[in-house]
């Protein structure tokens, strides 16, 4: 299992200032040490600590994967609540959020089995990390193209275009334009603490 560690330099300390606590009560809630979360995120455990103590911000698929780890959602690890748990989400309520170079939207309630985003990935962002873990995808192309890697084939997708599939399957985004790619975005949420998930790079294939 490979570490994530060697992606875009670290943002701001003071970019995602409610993450690092966050991060770390979160994982003392799911009782999983340092050690077993890191492991069952694909990190190493040092990195996972730079992020508990703020000196590193995670990225987006680090987000994503410690939210799976943990039971719970992006949005609770950014401290963020949906105490009534809206059914309707206005795009006016929608504020972004950057990490790891990539800009997304939550779409969706928080506290729910799926979690729904809105995406722009930039061109040349994290083309290289191969991502492996239990559920499902969805993603719907909004604008530009994108190239999606699954297992061994790469599918080129334009605006309208939609795949969904097995996130045990290898998978890896790219954007295939100067001007990056919007996607919509909808994952499973898995609530077992322990799922295991693998983010790290993949080195000498094309995309």
């Amino acid at each position: 299992m490979s570490s994530s560690e060697s992606g875009p330099p670290a943002e701001p300390a003071d970019a995602l200032p409610v993450v690092a606590p966050q991060l770390r009560a979160l994982r003392r809630r799911a009782s999983l040490t340092l050690e077993a979360a890191a492991r069952d995120a694909g990190l190493s455990p040092a990195h996972l600590s730079r992020l508990e103590t703020g000196q590193r911000q995670p990225s987006l698929p680090m987000l994503l994967s410690l939210a799976r780890v943990y039971g719970t959602t992006v949005s609770e690890l950014l401290g963020e609540s949906a105490a009534d748990r809206d059914a309707v989400v206005r795009a006016a309520g929608m504020e972004s959020t950057a990490a790891g170079g990539w800009t997304y939207w939550q779409a969706g309630a928080a506290g729910r089995g799926m979690q729904a985003l809105r995406v722009h990935v930039p061109y040349g962002s994290q083309g290289d990390i191969v991502r492996v873990h239990p559920g499902e995808e969805w993603l719907y192309v909004l604008k530009g193209r994108l190239r999606l890697r699954l297992g061994d084939t790469l599918h080129r997708l334009a605006p309208g275009d939609s795949a969904h599939f097995d996130s045990l399957t290898p998978h890896r985004i790219a954007a295939a334009d100067p001007d990056g790619v919007e996607l919509l975005f909808v994952h499973t949420l898995l609530q077992s603490p322990t799922a295991a998930l693998c983010l790290g790079p993949i080195h000498g294939e094309a995309t």
